[in-house]
């Protein structure tokens, strides 16, 4: 245990942070993320990872357009990375081992989002077919060389490829850290059904589900064929019993994944359609031990058009954007503890309607509600069922209008009626429509980016192609101090024995016995963000019991996570929560960081609470009270008008305390190491597409006009020969492939003179896992996997694992 004096000196210095000199409730300037972030996860402690569509972004790299960026937590600025396949409407999420993946995409596409020149690849975007591809990046920090391959996405669909072409597919994590990959489109479209939809074929629709890494074929999901048109981006959950809830269209079943079995469960009151593009806000809520761990889930906003109005691949029936958004707001419980049946329950409204609004579950236990729009959907169109002409269109391509700028926040835990507000939050300047994206942070504020309703590049329409960042200060902002926690581990197994932090008196203020028993300890993993859906994001509340000692210090007692199904293996940032104002987020790995059956223990025997009832906070109450923003910053880059913290005010006149500081931080200085980051600088100006609505494409039938990519030209007809473009640049090798394959090495004929240069060797990813068979196989980045592909084994860490960053 630290000397009081050493934890007073730190709990002040992340009172006196950068982090914290912000105002609450308001928004910040994020910087530039050079490609509009459609989608994005945090890395690591340092990092956050931004992905696009394949499209004439006026950042660059190797010589062509970017669509994948990393963004720098301190310093809030951007560096390109390269992609090699269209990462458009992908879905993602993380492994075990704190890799990340991420799955499908659309073909190959040029400017104006015209299809590739050769179908599989773009001569002009140099982007190749993504329908397949299944991409692995391992977190990388500042102290490594982001121009390593370590630290480069991999990117080889002849080494690692689905089964089927996925786009708008839903992942969801396993208990053994597998991941299950449900539906999604073959070629897109605003809906996934042709009209009059008097077919049982699936049309476009990919109605199967697959596993990576890959247990068997892809099995057709008959709870695709039911929700037919309404069933991308479908909403999927993982429950204690291990199987999963899912709802998609307004339909909801519990699905035993192992059987491929389905139990119906109530459709959805008042046929709100929650997933893409009606795009509600969907989330579990806080997993605690008060609920016995058992989910709930919330689901907000959405739309209830009538089912005739939603139309087809093409666009839909109706103008959107005059038909409101759902305030709408239902609770359901999966499997009710007493027995009973599952049934939804009505929560209250929403303060306004959202479509593309978006959930994130912050560290005291509430949710906050970000982006979206009063009125329409989702999605993008030149043209809809009630008018017929892009220059008609009264928002450019938007099928949504009325941004909302203001965030909202629900307390699962309030008296009904009270569970909404809005009180003191700033409303952003930036309309946040389609595609736009949020993550929380480690400090606990949300970075939101992204929004573009635009088929490619345009910055001059209603809703343009958007490059600004924001972050955004929940009210904890406004305590001057916040907890800061010793002692937590970097690893959290499930159950076995308990671990022990330590806060010191320097962070709250009042009774010790009080701050003790309003103290939780959480995991909270943001997950993938996409589409306004966050595939991953959980809150568990670790149980624990505590000892409060004589200086007011105080040292909770900690179990681990109950079990895999309760909460997925992988990494996540743990939370010390003392009244309301979270720590700072450490990055822990949850489990064994190794893909298979976690190891799993019963919880020890916590020891009773040791109560002082002389014990106290030594902080002034007002410095750990959170705050309600509401006006505006002082700070750069802040929209508001609020009251911003004062640094001196939170020192005071502790000169002691201030010179330790000063030290430390000059030590901290010395120790770090030099970044060594490859930053690629952005290149002139790409072509930005015009408002007259060039590049349509040619839509399911040749009398509708569309945005979305042309059917009739689906890659299943081009073959990738010696006459097609290939992923073979620098470090990838072997031909691409279109299907599963177990492993082996192939040969290829010379690319085209169009293309880039001629394909070496390489591997076919096997869809049979073999028993026994390492994980190294799945992951580029395994230690034993494909030496070829110059990605060398991570370090070790000091845990013995492979793979994963602290």
């Amino acid at each position: 245990m630290l000397p009081p004096f050493s934890l007073l000196a730190l709990c002040l210095a992340s009172a006196s942070s950068p982090v914290l000199a912000a105002t609450a409730g308001s928004f910040a300037d994020g910087g530039n993320t050079l490609v509009s972030a459609m989608m994005m996860f945090l890395g690591n402690e340092e990092k956050v990872y931004i992905l696009d569509k394949a499209e004439g972004n006026p950042a660059t790299v190797s010589g062509h357009p970017a669509w994948g960026s990393v963004w720098d937590i301190k310093t809030r600025q951007a560096t390109v990375m390269d992609v090699k396949t269209n990462t458009f409407c992908s879905s993602g999420m993380h492994l075990p081992n704190g890799s990340y993946v991420t799955f499908g995409g659309n073909s190959a596409v040029g400017r104006g989002g015209a299809a590739g020149s050769t179908g599989v690849w773009d001569a002009e975007y140099q982007d190749f077919d993504g329908a397949k591809s299944i991409r692995v990046l391992n977190p990388c920090t500042s102290s490594d060389n982001f121009a390593s391959a370590q630290c480069t996405w991999f990117d080889d669909p002849s080494v690692l490829s689905m089964q089927k072409k996925r786009w708008y597919s839903t992942a969801e994590p396993l208990a053994d850290g597998s991941i299950v990959l449900i539906g999604g489109m073959v070629g897109g479209g605003y809906i996934n059904r042709n009209t009059p939809d008097t077919t049982p074929v699936p049309e476009a629709a990919e109605n199967s589900y697959e596993f990576y890494p890959s247990k068997g074929p892809a099995t057709p999901l008959p709870f695709l064929y039911k929700t037919g048109g309404l069933n991308v981006y479908a909403h999927a959950f993982l429950l204690n019993s291990g199987k999963m809830l899912v709802q998609a269209n307004v339909s909801t079943m519990i699905w035993d994944y192992n059987a491929n079995t389905e139990v119906d469960l109530p459709d959805m009151p008042g046929n709100v359609v929650r997933v893409y593009p009606a795009s509600g806000a969907v989330a579990m809520l806080p997993l605690t031990p008060a609920n016995n761990y058992n989910p709930t889930i919330l689901f907000c906003g959405g739309n209830d058009m009538p089912e005739p109005s939603w139309g087809n691949y093409s666009f839909p029936a109706i103008n959107t954007w005059n038909y409101p958004a759902s305030r709408d707001c239902h609770r359901l419980t999966p499997e009710p503890l007493d027995g009973s049946a599952p049934a939804y329950e009505a929560d209250d409204d929403m303060l306004e309607g959202r479509s593309m609004g978006q959930f994130i579950i912050l560290p005291d236990g509430k949710l906050l509600v970000v982006n979206g729009a009063v009125n329409g959907t989702a999605g993008y169109a030149v043209s809809t069922g009630e008018t017929f002409s892009y220059g008609d269109m009264p928002f450019g391509m938007s099928l949504a209008s009325g941004p909302v700028g203001t965030p909202a926040l629900y307390d699962p835990n309030a008296p009904k009626g009270r569970r909404w507000s809005n009180a003191g939050l700033d409303k952003s300047p930036i309309a946040r429509m389609y595609h736009s994206s949020a993550i929380l942070l480690p400090d606990a504020s949300v970075l939101i980016a992204g929004s573009n309703p635009n088929v490619d590049v345009n910055t001059s329409t209603t809703f343009p192609t958007e490059y600004r960042a924001e972050i955004f200060y929940p009210p904890y902002f406004g305590a001057k101090i916040r907890p800061t926690p010793s002692g937590v581990p970097k690893t959290i197994a499930y159950g076995g024995p308990s671990f022990d932090i330590t806060i010191p008196a320097s962070c709250y203020a009042g009774p010790s016995n009080a701050a003790a028993a309003n103290t939780t300890v959480v995991l909270l993993r943001g997950g993938f963000t996409t589409h306004a859906m966050n595939m991953g994001q959980r809150y568990l509340q670790l149980n624990n019991t505590y000892t409060v000692n004589q200086d007011g210090s105080i040292v909770f007692h900690v179990s681990g996570a109950p079990t895999p199904n309760v909460f997925q293996p992988g990494p996540s940032l743990l939370f010390v929560t003392v009244n309301g104002i979270p720590s700072v987020g450490t990055m822990v790995v949850v489990g064994s960081g190794s893909m298979g059956t976690q190891p799993t223990a019963a919880p020890a025997q916590l020891p009773p609470n040791v109560l002082v009832d002389s014990a106290k906070g030594t902080a002034d109450g007002a410095s750990v009270k959170p705050g309600g923003g509401g006006g505006g910053g002082s700070g750069p880059g802040q929209t508001g008008s609020g009251r911003s913290l004062s640094t001196a005010a939170i020192i005071g006149g502790i000169v002691g305390a201030v010179a330790l500081l000063g030290a430390l931080a000059a030590l901290g200085v010395c120790l770090m190491r030099r970044r060594r980051a490859a930053r690629v600088p952005a290149a002139a100006q790409a072509g930005m597409m015009g408002g007259a609505g060039a590049g349509e494409y040619r839509g399911l039938r040749g009398s509708d006009a569309s945005a979305f990519a042309p059917l009739h030209r689906a890659t299943d007809s081009d073959a990738w020969n010696g006459s097609t473009a290939n992923l073979m640049a620098g470090p990838y090798q072997g031909p691409y492939r279109d299907d599963a394959m177990e492993m082996r090495s192939q040969s290829s004929a010379s690319a085209s003179a169009s293309g880039p240069p001629p394909p070496g060797q390489g591997q076919g990813y096997a869809y049979a896992h073999a028993p026994g068979a390492s994980f190294d196989e799945y992951d580029p980045y395994g230690a034993t996997s494909n030496p070829s592909l110059h990605h060398p084994p991570p370090p070790t860490n000091a845990d013995g694992g492979q793979g994963y960053r602290y």
